[in-house]
């Protein structure tokens, strides 16, 4: 199984590795230091060896920071992880704050003064995070200082080594496109900056340019590395070359030259002592690599990592290998939605509702030609109130029953070499009662109102936002969270820079890859999200019209549980398009369903319902 529901917080562990920092914290002459959820590369996901936030407080987040002084310790995370973060940390040794509300600078003017020493690893730290605490240290007249160690980690005395997942070739059939070509692509873009050389530390953007994935990470199949992209000449690839086999090796080294990672910070101060000028996402560069390049001689130029955009725009290959990847999803999710349906209340749990699903992708897989490579993030399986925590995780303690009465929601995804799947479904447990039937409803029409949305070219994911969210605002109902995030192509289930939400400021373009998952959480009762995965369509003019429009292509197949849908709230156009929608389910996914019972399921899961 590759999800694991122990129990992993240590938080009893934290008064006495507070004090252990602090003690270091003394040496350095500093009299705070920032432990952000970060590794050198801005991963969604870390290796052991970088998960030092949930080493020193307990929580196991993916947002989250700490800042310890001398005299108190505080911890932040955001609306998701309210919960986890009480349960996870001491409250003896830390205070609890809000992530969103303490902003990119950690409300560093209510806990610093002036003349204190703030110490930071800029290795852990963007370019533009460190320039948000730089402009609050200023204010207060204090100094942020970088440290050339992390005193953290000289207290964490059996800190797990680096990852060595083996590196693979991401064959053609799935790529579609020569990684010559993406890095002729990325030296153009280069050029078109004004800089000489580009940076590239997200492995997501260097698995893409080269077509590679690896193993470093759980669920993303990502290889820690950093790469140097100049606008004419060889590229560099910065790797533990013990993840290299012979036949990689002899791919590799055709396009670029293999160094160690050892070798990174002398090839920057090479750059800088030629004074190029090296292109930098702020939003992703580790400040440190800035540091190195600009007191070496470089100059910056702030940018775009110019792999995110060509990355995002799918081509025909990843296109029609997403549209597979979801098929055969779709079949899995079927044989497990018609398993629950089978199941008695008492016998289930959210574990054992995890772990059926898991162990139904791997079969189908199996079965299909296309074993599972892993999943795409840990399964959110959750019961009752349990679903009303929108990032709720269940593990051993949480682990919750099923009974008569609940909604249970199942959001999860599987990463397959031809695609990445992220899909969200409700399963009613006996009757439903009708305020939930109500609020599902609710939450479909705003599913249905982005699927089927045409927009011009030049639209953002801002501009139709609140298409989801319009029939919940009639209710007076909202959610917290976005609409919907990019999706890779067997790499990151989260992929920018496209998203729906109320900051996403990324035009849409043909062949992007989006999730679109409004929701609705009431607290202590239950909790309701549908989420399919939809693609960016080519403009066209619609009949009669004057401009071209864009439009979403639904990938994700699955039925959406008629038992859930007060018919009554729904117009003529969206009863059309579920019938329409769960049509197509049941004519693309019969084909891939050979037990009886199943196809039977799925024939009554798909049913029409009435126009009128």
């Amino acid at each position: 199984m590759f999800q694991s529901f122990d129990v992993t917080s240590e938080k009893s562990e934290g008064p006495a590795r507070v004090a252990a920092l602090r003690e270091r914290m003394a040496d350095l002459g500093i009299d705070a230091f920032i432990v952000p959820h970060s590794d050198e590369h801005q991963n969604e996901y870390l290796p052991k060896r970088a998960e030092r936030l949930a080493w020193l407080t307990g929580f196991t987040g993916s947002a989250g920071a700490a800042v310890i002084l001398a005299d108190s310790a505080h911890v932040f995370s955001d609306g998701r992880y309210t919960v986890q973060l009480r349960e996870q940390t001491d409250a003896e040794t830390f205070e609890r704050h809000d992530l969103t509300k303490a902003g990119p600078a950690l409300n560093l003017n209510k806990w610093a003064s002036k003349d204190m020493r703030i110490g930071i690893d800029p290795w852990l730290h963007t370019m533009a995070g460190i320039a948000a605490f730089e402009s609050a240290a200023d204010r207060i007249g204090a100094t942020l200082v970088k440290l050339d160690e992390n005193p953290l980690d000289a207290t964490w005395t059996d800190q797990p080594d680096a990852p060595k997942g083996k590196v693979a070739i991401h064959d053609m059939d799935y790529a579609g496109v020569q990684p010559r070509q993406k890095l002729n692509e990325i030296a153009k873009a280069v050029r078109e900056s004004g800089a000489d050389v580009t940076v590239l530390t997200d492995p997501t953007s260097i698995c893409w340019a080269f077509n590679i994935r690896g193993e470093d990470l759980s669920h993303m199949p990502l290889v820690l590395s950093f790469a140097i992209v100049p606008k004419q000449g060889d590229a560099m690839l910065f790797i533990d070359q013990s993840k290299i086999d012979t036949e990689e090796e002899a791919y590799l080294t055709q396009l670029a030259q293999l160094s160690s990672i050892d070798e990174l910070e002398a090839a920057l101060v090479s750059l800088g002592e030629a004074e190029l000028n090296v292109l930098l996402d702020p939003s992703l560069v580790a400040a440190k690599i800035a540091e190195t390049l600009e007191t070496s001689g470089a100059t910056i130029i702030k940018g775009d990592d110019p792999c995110r955009l060509p990355r995002a725009c799918k081509n025909r290959t990843e296109r029609k290998g997403a549209m597979e990847a979801h098929k055969r999803d779709g079949a899995a999710m079927v044989q497990f939605l018609s398993w629950m349906d089978s199941q008695k209340a008492e016998d289930l749990d959210e574990i054992k509702i995890a772990q059926k699903l898991e162990q139904i992708r791997i079969e189908t897989g199996e079965r299909l030609g296309f074993p599972l490579k892993e999943i795409s993030f840990d399964t959110i399986s959750a019961v009752g109130p349990n679903a009303a925590l929108p990032h709720y995780r269940v593990n051993t303690q949480s682990n919750r029953q099923v009974t008569d009465g609940d909604l249970v929601l199942v959001d999860s995804g599987a990463q397959y070499l031809d695609g990445t799947t992220d899909i969200t479904r409700v399963i009613p447990v006996g009757e439903p009662a009708e305020d939930k039937r109500r609020h599902f409803t609710l939450v479909l029409k705003g599913m249905i109102a982005i699927s089927e949305a045409k927009f011009p070219v030049g639209t953002r994911g801002i501009d139709i936002d609140g298409l989801a969210r319009q029939a919940l605002w009639a209710e007076g109902y909202d959610y917290a969270h976005g609409t919907g995030h990019g999706v890779g192509s067997y790499l990151g289930v989260h992929e920018g820079p496209q998203g729906i939400h109320r900051r996403a400021m990324v035009e849409f373009e043909p062949g992007m890859i989006v999730s679109n998952e409004p929701g609705y959480y009431k607290e202590g009762s239950h909790g309701i999200r549908i989420e399919n995965i939809l693609v960016v369509n080519p403009p066209k003019v619609p009949e009669g019209g004057d401009l071209e429009m864009l439009s979403f292509t639904t990938l994700t197949l699955c039925p959406i549980d008629r038992r859930l849908i007060d018919v009554s709230l729904l117009t003529v156009a969206e009863k059309r398009w579920v019938n329409g929608y769960h049509s197509k389910v049941r004519t693309e996914l019969s084909k891939l369903i050979e037990d009886e019972d199943t196809l039977h399921w799925l024939e009554k899961a798909t049913r029409r319902i009435k126009r009128v």
